[in-house]
């Protein structure tokens, strides 16, 4: 069948079409149904059915005899070290761990938080709490106190799991202080901390409440896969709200293993036993469906790199990583690319590796620039494909389906929508918008499967926050179009689509035309306030290394790039060049954050950002512009 037979089947039957997906799956009762219209826009799926994850991500490729295969592969380039698990040893290993939180009286249903670095400890944390139906909080290793406590309070663990600490290039992040901060300053207390003590520095128990990793699974009895129903959450991931409070982000445990499974042979093109690599973090949902669950239920040897682009050792990371494991498939953000292109322009690190096994690139987490794409594919010689999700939703809402019929690449649109995914541009008042035509992006109720059912403990925001703006969609937040071929384009996020003058225009169409200038090697356009136009663009430009040229020359082509390309109506006057932009630590650009400094406004600082000097940096050059003069 076609992309398109396929994509119409999804929408016009869903219900035959993603039982039959779900055969893929072990379950333990076959559900009778797959979507369930629990009314008032509300949805679940397979939600009789009763499954179990880690069965599904290790077990059952144990019985079915490639116990020996690899599973994981580990590769810490900060080390220097290397090590890897096959089904078989994963399975002994997460069996023990389940066993540990079993014997300190964590059930099915209750949460464990998991707050560890890039380890395969970090993975094995995951399938236990799958192995017996606890929900697990993965926590971005190294968040501030204060953030964890929060979360600590939102969910209400019985158990955290820990490691001792973080590795950064030329630091180590402890992460015990952290904790025992976090577990100070919030109401709830878990009952117990299981902490993983890693040589670079060793954490201080607090007695009663702290047990050391090791000990605790060398002693523990393996304990078994403990059946869920198919709406039973498997996780919940903590996302940014408007408000400064996080969202918890609800998985259900049956979608979402259907779901990952399906795409991971249809969208990444990738077999049982081939290796596949996203260079993500486990705190973030990449990490919880690339590099975790999506590769093992799909039996995948599944890479946790625990390094940088650039800097550990050198550009060279992400060709030496894919080439030593044999790397199919490769998922990363665009700013991990800019960066590599940033620090060796010509590519010639690539040079040093045979990465002839790899067969497509794969960019999401932020809007892939046409440059960044253009210079990957040269580079490359493969399909480099820009493919759009979002937390909410854990896996693609729009993407080239490689392994199914991949279709011709547009640069600049990560492609079509994927199965169960209806989307449409809509106007403020909730219209459809004819094709080309900038608008809100919604999807039509209901969503496929795997993709959030409701927020943690709040259903009254999930409304709010996704389903009141235009009632039967969901509110995506993001701003685009779709062409008359069907392909979507993402312009920005709704808040980015600025008003100059009665114009709406996106930030996003402006930085694809200062990405092309042949001296920036990445790029953020903001709106900030102008008493005349309303709002008034203002572009911060990073050079590519080895460029020395007047930044009054490079600043005023782009102004007239601007004009040349989008027009006069952009009225975009200003840009000034900086050595970094402020970004979160999965690579987003804090463009908010920006237009507050900009206008004078108080702001949080954001809990996820990579360093907040930068702040200090891009408060300054707005400063030479005229802006930032108080807050």
């Amino acid at each position: 069948m076609s992309y398109q037979d396929i994509y119409s089947a999804s929408l016009t039957d869903p219900e035959t079409f993603w039982m039959d997906a779900a055969k893929a799956i072990s379950w333990d009762r076959t559900p009778s149904r797959a979507l369930s219209d629990l009314g008032d826009d509300l949805y679940e799926w397979f939600a009789d059915g009763m499954v179990n994850g880690c069965y599904n991500a290790v077990d059952r490729h144990v019985e079915n005899g490639r116990g020996d295969q690899l599973a994981i592969i580990h590769d810490s380039p900060i080390t220097g070290t290397k090590s890897s698990l096959s089904f078989a040893q994963l399975q002994d290993k997460v069996a023990r761990l389940a066993g540990a939180l079993v014997a300190n009286g964590v059930t099915k249903g209750d949460r464990v938080i998991i707050y560890m670095p890039m380890v395969p400890e970090a993975l094995e944390a995951m399938l236990a709490c799958a192995r017996i139906g606890a929900v697990h909080s993965v926590v971005f290793g190294g968040f501030a106190a204060s953030e964890l406590a929060v979360r600590i309070d939102d969910c209400a663990p019985k158990a955290v799991l820990a490691a001792s600490c973080g590795l950064e290039p030329g630091r180590v992040v402890e992460y015990k202080p952290l904790l025992d901060g976090a577990i100070d300053l919030a109401a709830h207390k878990p009952d117990v901390c299981l902490i993983l003590q890693r040589p670079q520095a060793s954490a201080t128990m607090i007695p009663g409440r702290d047990l050391d990793w090791q000990s605790e699974t060398a002693k523990a009895a393996p304990a078994a896969c403990v059946p869920v129903e198919g709406n039973h959450p498997a996780y919940i991931l903590y996302t940014s709200g408007t408000t400064g409070a996080p969202k918890g982000v609800v998985r259900h445990t049956g979608g979402h293993l259907v779901a990952l499974n399906w795409t991971m042979k249809n969208i990444y093109n990738v077999d049982p036993g081939d290796v596949f690599w996203a260079a993500s973090d486990v705190g973030w949902v990449v990490g919880h469906s690339y590099i975790c669950y999506g590769p093992l239920v799909h039996g995948n040897t599944t890479i946790v790199f625990e390094g940088k682009p650039v800097g550990t050792p050198d550009a060279g990371t992400f060709w030496r990583v894919i080439s030593e494991h044999n790397v199919r498939s490769f998922f990363t953000a665009p700013t991990a690319i800019r960066a590599v292109k940033r620090e060796d322009p010509k590519g010639l690190e690539k040079a040093k590796y045979d990465i002839s096994c790899l067969r497509t690139l794969y960019l999401a987490g932020e809007r892939a620039d046409p440059d960044t794409i253009h210079w990957a594919q040269d580079l490359l010689n493969i399909p480099v494909i820009d493919h759009w999700w979002q937390t909410e939703t854990g896996y693609s809402i729009a993407a080239n389906p490689m392994g199914l019929d991949p279709l011709p690449v547009k640069v600049g649109s990560p492609s079509v929508a994927m199965p169960g995914y209806d989307i449409k541009i809509l106007d403020d008042a909730g219209h459809a918008l004819p094709p080309d035509t900038l608008g809100a992006i919604a999807i039509k109720l209901p969503l496929p499967p795997g993709t959030l059912p409701t927020l943690w403990n709040a259903p009254e925001r999930f409304r709010k926050s996704y389903l009141q703006t235009f009632p039967g969609y969901y509110e995506t937040g993001d701003a685009g179009m779709i062409d008359k071929d069907g392909y979507l384009y993402i312009m920005a996020r709704t808040d980015d689509v600025i008003n100059v003058a009665g114009h709406r225009l996106s930030t996003g169409a402006m930085e694809e035309v200062l990405a092309n200038h042949p001296d920036v090697a990445e790029c953020a356009v903001i709106g900030v306030s102008d008493a005349l136009k309303g709002q008034a663009p203002v572009g911060f430009v990073c050079l590519t290394k080895g460029v020395n040229r007047p930044h009054a020359d490079i600043t005023a082509e782009c102004v007239k790039l601007i004009r040349e390309k989008i027009g006069p109506v952009a009225a975009f006057k200003l840009a000034v060049v900086v050595d970094r932009l402020p970004k979160t630590r999965s690579g987003k650009i804090l463009r908010a954050t920006m237009v507050k400094i900009a206008d004078g406004a108080s702001f949080k600082m954001p809990a996820t950002i990579d360093d907040p000097a930068i702040l200090d940096e891009i408060r300054g050059a707005l400063q030479t512009l005229g802006f930032a003069k108080s807050g």
